[in-house]
């Protein structure tokens, strides 16, 4: 049977460590530039609604890296639940190629998408989630502190699709986490109860940055408005006020702190230039990640691993 990956919920908790191993292990092949090609002869389909240069330059790069040939499908080729049906495209593509990349807007085309494809389909981002995202960001956190024990996550601002993926995952992984927004934009509640319902992990939502940051052992941010939401921009800086990750902020975990941003970064909006180029950012490595845990998911999904 076919595997895609759409949410991090599709994978258990063992497999979730298994992929973490696994991106270790093809992390170092590339580095040290082994003739390591599992996708020899193989395509994969990027299909974009919504551009990116991080999803684009890590999906592509990385399938070349291990043997395959990614196309890149913009806006302009295939409009997504615009031009044709989902369905038709999720057929047609599957005829072509052996397995399919999208990042789209509405969370309910990359479910359509992989209902209908025959190969398997990987979610590269929707408004509601971004699994592969949050994979590489947890990746890059048992990367450094060797270990995912006792972690204290806080994440500041938007309560987006990063956070539902952050949420997800803490219905696999034990760990503390904070959302920390302005009143009115929390996450979603159903994910929210979905999580809690889990037994596993502490899940809060708080309104005061301050407060919520102590103790923290990673500090996480994303941009203010989306794409999408730029027209909302003038309002959402005035309601985030208070919320700019800068070295207050991080001062205020009372202990050494992380600093993660899943880019782009807006500085001098939701975080600093001094804490984007602090010792304690681990920012680019988060980014290079993307690359390697992907690689490792793709692998995994396709029965490579």
């Amino acid at each position: 049977m076919k595997r895609d990956f759409l949410h991090i919920i599709d994978f258990s908790a063992e497999e979730i460590m298994e992929t973490f191993q696994l991106a270790k292990e093809v992390k170092t092949k590339i580095i040290n530039r082994e003739n390591y090609k599992p996708f020899k002869d193989q395509t994969l389909a990027m299909i974009f609604s919504k551009p990116s240069a991080r999803t684009r330059i890590s999906f592509e790069t990385g399938f070349f890296r291990l043997g395959g040939h990614a196309l890149y499908l913009s806006p302009n080729d295939i409009a997504v639940g615009k031009r044709e049906a989902v369905k038709d495209i999720a057929r047609v593509i599957s005829r072509y190629n052996d397995m399919i990349m999208a990042r789209l807007f509405e969370h309910a085309h990359i479910l359509e998408l992989a209902e209908y494809a025959s190969v398997p389909v990987i979610n590269g981002l929707t408004d509601f989630n971004h699994p592969c995202q949050i994979m590489a960001d947890m990746f890059t956190i048992w990367e450094h502190r060797g270990h995912l024990k006792d972690l204290k996550i806080v994440y500041i601002g938007d309560g987006n699709n990063i956070v539902h993926s952050w949420l997800n995952l803490a219905a696999r992984l034990p760990f503390h986490f904070v959302c920390a927004c302005p009143e009115g934009y929390s996450p979603d509640s159903e994910t929210i109860k979905k999580a809690k319902e889990s037994g596993l992990s502490t899940i809060e939502v708080s309104h005061d940055p301050k407060k919520a940051v102590n103790g923290a052992d990673v500090i996480y941010t994303d941009v203010w408005a989306s794409m999408g939401q730029k027209q909302e921009l003038e309002e959402r800086v005035k309601r985030f006020k208070g919320f700019q990750v800068n070295n207050d902020l991080m001062s205020a975990t009372g202990k050494e702190t992380y600093f993660m941003h899943c880019l782009p970064a807006e500085r001098g909006r939701e975080t600093t230039d001094s804490v984007m180029e602090s010792k304690a950012s681990i920012v680019f490595d988060e980014a290079e990640n993307r690359m390697h845990v992907q690689n490792a998911i793709m692998l995994k999904i396709a029965g490579k691993e």
